[in-house]
């Protein structure tokens, strides 16, 4: 989750809502990253999760047995990717109160129904995930 902060906080100098996401495939390695890019690609979907996972797929679209860490609850259209993508773990930071799909609003990826079944690890460094949203948002005021 720190690496996932760490690329957060690289795109603090864009004027995309700052989020970090990994792909890690199941030996550990870091096989992708992504952050925000709706502003800068005027794209709604360019949202972290769906960045890294584009990056993530050039070899096929099955992410099985990888994992996906964000630093913010994925929202219903990427928890949506991440289980079409068929991962088998998504690790979050920050809990989302308004759009979250992961727990807080809806709990696309853990529904009994859904497709595949997703290990969801969350709450890892919150506060510190949180931290950099709030800063961000607070130099926009």
């Amino acid at each position: 989750m720190r690496e996932a902060i760490a690329v957060a906080q690289e795109s603090l100098a864009s004027n995309d809502v700052p989020v970090g996401a990994l792909v890690i495939d199941p030996s550990g390695k870091i096989i992708a990253t992504g952050t925000n890019e709706r502003e800068a690609k005027s794209d709604p979907t360019a949202h972290a999760e769906i960045v890294a996972m584009r990056k993530a797929a050039t070899n096929g679209w099955r992410l099985d047995n990888h994992t996906l860490v964000v630093t913010l609850e994925p929202c219903a259209m990427c928890a949506g990717a991440i289980a079409q993508s068929r991962f088998k773990r998504l690790v979050f930071g920050s809990f989302d109160e308004k759009g979250g799909a992961a727990g807080s609003i809806w709990d696309l990826i853990r529904d009994a129904r859904a497709l595949t079944q997703i290990e969801v690890v969350s709450g890892v460094l919150a506060d510190d995930c949180a931290l950099v949203l709030s800063d961000f948002f607070a130099s926009k005021r």
